[in-house]
């Protein structure tokens, strides 16, 4: 396998991981709803979400 054809798959497994990501944070959005917390708190989880989903994705990114 050529270093194009190497480069390729990894390009191709970080789009699928980005997927997987937007899928499993959507979920976790979902999720906030349904919990009993009062607004600061539950801004501060969303907050936290978000950063993360964020930096899991931008480095994720920066390669492609």
């Amino acid at each position: 396998m050529n270093k194009e054809q190497q480069r390729d798959i990894v390009k191709l497994q970080r789009e699928e991981l980005i997927k997987e990501l937007e899928v499993l944070f959507l979920k976790a959005f979902e999720r906030l709803t349904s919990l009993s917390l009062n607004e600061g708190t539950l801004a501060r989880l969303t907050q936290l979400i978000l950063n993360s989903r964020e930096a899991a994705i931008a480095i994720l990114k920066t390669e492609i």
